[in-house]
């Protein structure tokens, strides 16, 4: 990072929040790759969240797509309506029942919701989410990884590999609420969310390649297969890095252009 960045970001820099360890607040059960949601005095899995979902509010989530503080508050009137031994006897037939976006879209967003609320309650005493898709280009545009015609990236052997080494670059070249500040503006330039045009001055001084702020951005705006880590914000203050969690029931990322907390 050039010594005139570092400068423009010592004027934005956050007020220094107390140091935590992600290791000692993950949550996840030993052995298990998803932590349980906690909710209404219950833990429940992710597959026992979606069917309480699918059970009782399939038609409230349809679009528009809610936040996961208004899914957390569907499923604790879920669990509340339920009980434990409703949502135990619904679980079974919803595992057994088909996904296909076409035939059964409600099951396909009930788990994909579910796995939301997993990744928001990953940390105890923390909550977290998915990178946006502009957090993600703008990690990409601050690493080492040359630009290219993207027909042309996509026919190198190990592009996500390269991918996955410029995500980790760039998410430690700033702090993490820069990385905030610039991946919600770059949302709003290249990825139809809300402007935010009264940050574009530290957005145009930091990332002013156009170019290679649209080829960094493309590259994880509609591709889902590629990984990225956790936005934590700790219940202490500011936001740090988490882990790269599995991905969502489909075998994919979740890459939203807002970020959903």
């Amino acid at each position: 990072m050039s010594t005139a960045l570092d400068a423009l970001y010592a004027q934005v820099a956050p007020t220094p929040a107390p140091v935590v360890s992600l290791t000692e607040m993950d949550r996840r059960p030993a052995g298990d790759y998803f932590p349980t949601i906690p909710v209404a005095g219950l833990e429940l899995t992710l597959n026992e969240a979606a069917a309480a979902l699918f059970e009782t509010a399939a038609e409230d989530v349809a679009l528009p797509v809610p936040s996961t503080d208004a899914l957390y508050m569907l499923l604790t009137a879920a669990v509340n309506t339920l009980g434990p031994a409703g949502i135990a006897h619904i679980t079974p037939t919803f595992e057994g029942l088909d996904a296909d976006p076409v035939e059964w879209p409600e099951v396909r967003c009930c788990r994909e919701f579910a796995y939301r609320l997993a990744l928001s309650f990953w940390y105890e005493g923390a909550r977290s989410r998915p990178m946006t898709a502009g957090e993600v280009g703008v990690a990409i545009y601050l690493s080492g990884l040359n630009r290219y015609r993207m027909a042309d990236f996509r026919e190198l052997p190990r592009r996500k590999l390269m991918v996955a080494r410029a995500i980790h670059e760039g998410v430690t070249a700033v702090p993490t609420e820069t990385l905030i500040r610039l991946g919600r503006t770059m949302g709003g330039e290249l990825g139809d969310a809300d402007r935010d045009r009264d940050r574009e001055w530290l957005y145009k001084q930091a990332l002013p390649d156009y170019h290679r702020r649209r080829f960094a951005f493309d590259l994880v705006h509609w591709d889902r297969s590629q990984p990225a880590p956790l936005i934590v914000r700790p219940d202490t203050g500011g936001y740090t890095i988490g882990l790269t969690p599995p991905p969502s029931p489909d075998g994919k990322w979740l890459r939203p252009v807002r970020a959903e907390w």
